[in-house]
């Protein structure tokens, strides 16, 4: 895999697992469970995540 390859792969699990686990947060807070320790999890994944997404903003790599 060239390297252009594996970096359009990452970006692109990155922004899936994000938003997977922004629907799950969702679900979850609809029940009333946004104490728990999964919801707390996803949490700390998305601000990884969306940290991530934001350099390569920054850096212009995309949009």
């Amino acid at each position: 895999m060239e390297r252009a390859e594996a970096f359009e792969k990452m970006l692109s699990d990155i922004v899936s697992q994000y938003e997977y686990e922004k629907a799950k947060m969702d679900e979850l807070k609809a029940r009333g469970k946004e104490k728990t320790a999964t919801y707390k999890q996803y949490m700390g994944n998305r601000l990884v995540y969306g940290r991530i997404i934001a350099l390569y903003r920054e850096y212009g790599l995309i949009e």
